[in-house]
Parts: C-alpha cells; structure tokens; sequence
C-alpha cells in the first residue's frame, strides 16, 4: 500500500457530531457547475460582451448569499468561454449606486465592492491563485499556498502575467446623483499562467477544475460626495455582503473543496455538452467535512480510537456503495483516507488538508 497508509497503527475512527445520542453530519450539498466551450470569434476585452462567443455562451447561476440563506440584494450572473491562448470570463453585476476608491494595484480590494475568481486547477485544495477587481479596473492577484485554515504561505508579489481586464459602467462611476444599472467586468488571463497550478501543462480540454466565484458589496456612506463604507454608531464598519456563484454555506471563500465545478468542453460555443460530476467527487465532499470536524477544536467529537487496530468507522452510503474512511496516525501527523469502489482509486486528505488520488 501507499506509503502514506504503510504503517501498522491504522486506526478507523468514528467522526461524530453528537445529537440526542445518535450519529449525525450534516452532509454538504453538491456545488454548481458550469461548461466552458471554445470561442468562435476575436474577442476584445473591453468589458462588454458583444462579441458571437458572448452572445451564445450561457449565462450561470444567479449568484446566491455565500451561505446559501438568502437571496442576494441585487443580481449576479458570469459566464466564461476559451481559445488556445486565453481563458475569458464576463460578468454582470447590477448595481444602483457604481462606486469604488482603490486605484493601486494589490491593495485589499475588496474593501471596495469587487468581482473574485478563485481557481484551483487540480482540485487538490493546494496552489490556488486568487483574483479580485472593483469597478475602477484596480485589480489583486495573489497565489495561496494553501488554506489560511492550513497556514499556507500567501504570496502577495505574485501577478498574472498578461492578464487583460476591463470594465464597462452602465451609469456614472462615483456620481451620487443618479440611479445606475450596473457594472460589468470582462477579464482575459493566459492559459501560461493558469497552467503553472495544473497537473499537467495543457490546457484542460474535455477536463473540469475547481473555481469560486464571489461578490463583495457594502451598504456606504456619502461624505462631501464621495462614497465610503458604512460605519456603525460605535465607529466599526458594517460587515459586507458576500454573493456567490456556488455557496460555501459558511462565510467563507478559503474552503476549496466546496469551489463550483467548470468544464472545458472542446466543442465550439453554442453547441450542447452536459458535464456530471465523478462520483469520486462525492466521497471527496463527505472526506472533508470529516477532515473539517477534525481540526476543528471546537467542534471535534472523535469518539473510539484503537491503537492496535480498527473500529467501525463513520460509514456513508454514496450511489448506493457504502464508504467507509479511515484516520492513519503517523509520527508527522495524520491521514484521512478511503478506497473508491467506483475508481479503486485510494483517496486520501493528509492533515495539511491536501487532497490525493492515488492508483
């Protein structure tokens, strides 16, 4: 067996949540996806979407309230499409009121109202570069090591090389006076880039990855004119809206194994392609939200644990097949672990969170 799972002090624990006595997790809801096709034309990056590829490609989801409660204030919609350099994003955000104040590149963005893309290649919930723009065209990028939970390295320096973004107001940008209808942004990032996060160095045809999508939005204020968050009666800014593509269920955007899924078909836009997630995928969601209790002091509840062999462990059925994890303590840590009955595949999260495929 894999080295990771080559030791005798394999123990199979039970991961609980207790309540009134029984054994209970509350199961995580399948993200969204989205199908990618193959630009028919040139497109020019100038934040609107007239192009035939625009005109034809699907719009997404509505964006929800990250939590999944409620429905957002006002609505959000993206839409993507690819060439063999580039891999395009469009985005409609309505908005009454189109202000924004950072005009430096890599500051916080989004202590303005932003669009994000968050893009991890190979699923692995490790390498993950983030991307945040508001309406003046200021972006951020940056590339996360790993989580925060994980306490990854976030490499602030790093940019997107020949990346291409616009931004197209439908209103006046930073005009209190009158009623707007919205933004609308348009981004262009190189497919050099994106593959530098991959497992491999070409582009994913007829593959998926994992991507976030969010929405940052703050109820303002008006001084002298100009538009600033809004602040309490003690002086502390009213905390913002989060609108998303796939809920994270919690506040929360660093949790990439709940990341929608988006795949690139090689047929041309305005073709029909319907993409299902892998059942591997499923037994992946239960694997985290154990692994999640698990570093969670707060939350943890293991409750038998065998030093010199195994107990029942957290059993799920899963498409009808029953899957049963298993934790693997080793002298630098641990693994949570399981075999597909799908694939054969070993799939396993080490205590860094990151997550293998193993044949």
């Amino acid at each position: 067996m894999n080295r990771y799972l080559d030791t005798k002090k394999v123990i199979s624990l039970i991961l609980f949540i207790l309540y009134m006595g029984s054994v209970w997790l509350v199961a995580q809801e399948a993200p969204r996806k989205y199908v990618s096709f193959k630009a028919i034309d040139g497109i020019q990056v100038d934040g609107m979407d007239q192009e035939d590829s625009w005109k034809k490609a699907d719009w997404s989801d509505t964006f929800i309230d990250i939590e999944g409660k409620k429905e957002p204030t006002y609505k959000t919609q993206m839409k993507m499409v690819w060439d063999e350099k580039y891999l395009y994003f469009f985005a409609k955000l309505e908005e009454p009121n189109v202000w924004g104040t950072l005009k430096q590149r890599d500051t916080v963005i989004f202590y303005n109202n932003d669009f994000e893309i968050f893009i991890d290649p190979d699923g692995d919930t490790h390498n993950y570069m983030e991307f945040e723009m508001n309406a003046l065209n200021t972006v951020w990028d940056l590339f996360l090591t790993k989580p925060y939970r994980n306490q990854g390295k976030v490499l602030d320096s790093w940019d997107i090389q020949g990346i291409m973004t616009a931004v197209h107001v439908d209103g006046t940008l930073n005009n209190p006076n009158d009623i707007d209808k919205g933004w609308s942004v348009e981004i262009a990032i190189p497919w050099e880039v994106l593959k530098e996060a991959n497992s491999h160095n070409d582009i994913p045809v007829n593959e998926f990855w994992r991507f976030g999508f969010s929405r940052v939005n703050w109820e303002f204020d008006l001084n002298d004119g100009r538009y600033a968050r809004k602040k309490d009666t003690n002086g502390n800014y009213l905390p913002e809206y989060n609108w998303v593509w796939s809920p994270q269920w919690v506040i929360n955007m660093h949790e990439p194994e709940k990341w929608g899924y988006v795949y690139f078909s090689d047929k041309e836009v305005g073709a029909m392609e319907t993409f299902t997630i892998p059942e591997d995928e499923h037994i992946k969601w239960y694997l985290y939200e154990l692994y999640r209790d698990m570093i969670d002091v707060d939350k943890q509840a293991v409750v038998g644990k065998k030093a010199d062999g195994q107990v029942s462990g957290a059993s799920k059925k899963i498409f009808g097949k029953k899957i049963t994890p298993i934790v693997e303590y080793q002298k630098d840590g641990f693994v949570l672990w399981t075999k597909s009955p799908f694939t054969n595949k070993t799939l396993m999260i080490k205590d860094d969170g990151k997550f293998l495929s193993i044949d």
